[in-house]
């Protein structure tokens, strides 16, 4: 439940270049960099180019207050070091980033944890590449996991519908696939989200509330 002592709690993955509905998103959450908490949780970008300015947003939302994570497709990006030359000293901050963020009862990573191994343990490459081993296995940390990386409607929710299980939120409502780009209030328990398709791209913005968060 939301706390009123604490700064809302936002979170958003798998934006995969849609910059313009990440920015929609939270204007229609009226977003506040230095009093909202944000967390982004990577895949910021694509591996083609044409997706690559959108780092550059990432940066500036990191520069004001919010949590950067990285995610595969951006390590890839960083690794591949072929980024034009207004974009390259962010391949270097994308190699920086804390793969993992705890806030309140919370644990956000971009792709999940292996179940079993300590916190500090897990291999950067699990926390950004995982799939069936951490959602479909009992979950042992004291938080709810927030993750994105598999989308949604492959984990059995409705197409653009955030994932509710035991101890675990998955929040890829499947931007890449043309369904729908979430920003998720955790306190509140809201979805904000719009479109992807290009045939509706970034319209039909919608607020939704989501209750079973429980663990």
């Amino acid at each position: 439940m939301s706390n009123s002592a604490s700064p809302r709690l936002l979170a958003i993955s798998d934006i995969h270049g849609h910059e313009d509905g990440l920015l929609q998103l939270l204007d229609a959450a009226g977003y506040e960099a230095g009093k909202d908490r944000l967390v982004l949780l990577g895949d910021y970008v694509n591996e083609e180019p044409n997706s690559w300015d959108t780092l550059r947003t990432i940066k500036r939302l990191a520069d004001q207050g919010a949590v950067a994570l990285p995610g595969n497709t951006d390590l890839t990006v960083a690794n591949l070091g072929e980024a034009p030359t207004h974009l390259a000293p962010l391949l270097g901050w994308l190699k920086s980033l804390r793969p993992y963020w705890i806030a309140d009862d919370y644990l956000f990573v971009h792709a999940g944890i292996r179940p079993g191994v300590p916190l500090d343990r897990q291999p950067l490459r699990d926390l950004t590449e995982i799939r069936e081993a951490f959602w479909k296995e009992k979950v042992e940390v004291p938080y709810t996991v927030v993750f994105g990386h598999t989308p949604t409607y492959k984990l059995g929710a409705e197409i653009g519908r955030i994932w509710c299980d035991d101890g675990r939120i998955g929040i890829d409502t499947g931007a890449k696939h043309g369904q729908r780009l979430t920003l998720l209030d955790v306190g509140e328990r809201l979805c904000y989200s719009c479109s992807t398709s290009p045939l509706n791209l970034y319209r039909d913005i919608r607020t939704d509330s989501v209750y079973n968060f429980e663990r």
